[in-house]
């Protein structure tokens, strides 16, 4: 048996709803234009197409990130609730509505507060309705020996969205101000999401997944589908949790500063500080692809092996950041940021995959909405990098807390065991 053209329509839509959902990690563009590098000019206006736009600080200048991560994560919950009752569709066009009117919102408001309440809270609810429909969407598809390959192209989707969203909104900041790269990007988003998310259809009842050759080579699915209560009552649950949170933050520290990583590696003049959005479109796609290639690889050898793998060399990378950044070496600060990128991408690949593998794809939904807390949680860690560069001036407690984290959750992955 062949898997049906539908299943790959399913995967396709997915992808194209994370396509625009993942404006969250062009948010380092919108960064760059919100927190000068003049400290004297925070809280001073803006003016000529930012008129009515106040400066903020770097602080300030994450908290919206933040706030939006740690909402997208709470609302993965009800959000792979309403998935598994009563299908993907009304998540999607949900997400869609809600993140388009987050980002009018904060263009519209033009302050701090509105960033918060826009981008923050109505972008995050936005974001977790959305994404929690397009993975569980797809994956009932499939056999489990291609779970890592399918939820691997689903969630590339949100990675890629920076390759294309940071030169834009580079772009629409510089020739229509804060405020219509905003209301701009919101209403198209709008547009595609909710024309996508229609296309998310379960398969119909009765449908078997054709198992694949090599089937019997990769992970095995659970043996039962746990519900949500069942799950939790596994310290399997809560270690994934911990895993999330481990590896996440790692990227996300990236993400949140990768334009100020460089002009501090690159210079405040010269071609890359007058085109730092390469970095975060470089970042887009190395997450992208990580997401796929780790997702195929740990159809192979194992979810939590390829974790592992990528976790390790990754935290080498954040130990070598601080002395990359003072040696002004761009090329291998892209390279460092590269490793990054691809070991947060392919964590967004392993943990849904692994959930289903652990729990098995029923009740995916809700159960890797609670997983994805840890990722949430993650957000809390750039908060933190951004206090510690505010108060020494340096990123390197930043890169040496976030490299801990990172090998303290690789060697917890070492004594994961499927729950009975």
């Amino acid at each position: 048996m062949s898997v049906p053209a539908r299943a790959w329509a399913v995967t396709a839509a997915g992808t194209a709803v994370n396509l625009c959902l993942g404006i969250l990690y062009g948010w380092s563009v919108w960064k760059a234009a919100l927190v000068p590098a003049n400290k004297d000019l925070h809280g001073k206006p803006m003016e000529g197409v930012n008129e009515g736009w106040t400066y903020l600080d770097s602080v300030e200048g994450t908290v919206a990130y933040s706030v939006c991560g740690i909402t997208f994560a709470l609302f993965m919950i009800p959000g792979g609730r309403l998935q598994d009752r009563y299908g993907a569709k009304i998540g999607a066009t949900l997400g869609g509505l809600f993140l388009a009117v987050g980002c009018v919102v904060a263009g519209l408001m033009k302050s701090y507060t509105g960033l918060v309440i826009g981008f923050g809270l109505l972008g995050g609810i936005g974001m977790g309705l959305g994404y929690a429909a397009a993975t569980p969407a797809a994956v009932k598809w499939f056999h489990s020996s291609r779970r890592g390959l399918i939820v691997g192209l689903v969630v590339a989707g949100y990675g890629a969205a920076a390759v294309y969203i940071s030169p834009l909104a580079d772009y629409l900041i510089a020739n229509y101000g804060l405020t219509g790269s905003f209301v701009g990007l919101g209403v198209f988003f709008a547009v595609v999401v909710v024309v996508a998310g229609q296309l998310l259809a379960p398969p119909p009842v009765g449908y078997v997944a054709p198992a694949p050759a090599h089937a019997a080579d990769g992970p095995k699915a659970a043996a039962v589908d746990f519900s949500a209560r069942q799950m939790l009552r596994t310290w399997q649950f809560y270690a994934l949790v911990f895993l999330f949170i481990g590896s996440a933050q790692s990227g996300l520290i990236v993400i949140a500063n990768a334009k100020p990583f460089l002009t501090d590696a690159a210079g405040k003049t010269g071609f890359f500080a007058e085109n730092a959005w390469l970095l975060v479109t470089f970042i887009g796609v190395v997450n992208a692809t990580g997401r796929v290639g780790t997702g195929r690889y740990s159809d192979r050898i194992g979810r939590l092996n390829a974790y592992a793998l990528n976790g390790l060399i990754s935290a080498v990378c954040l130990l070598a950041a601080p002395w990359v950044i003072a040696e002004k070496n761009v090329l291998l600060l892209f390279a460092i940021i590269g490793v990054m990128a691809w070991q947060y991408g392919g964590t967004l690949a392993v943990m849904p995959a692994v959930t289903a593998d652990y729990y098995g794809p029923r009740n995916l939904g809700l159960n890797y909405g609670l997983v994805f807390i840890g990722w949430g949680a993650a957000f809390l860690i750039p908060v933190a990098a951004a206090e510690i560069q505010k108060a020494t001036g340096r990123w390197d407690g930043a890169f040496y807390l976030s490299a801990g984290l990172l090998v303290a959750a690789v060697l917890l992955s070492r004594t994961m065991r499927r729950p009975a």
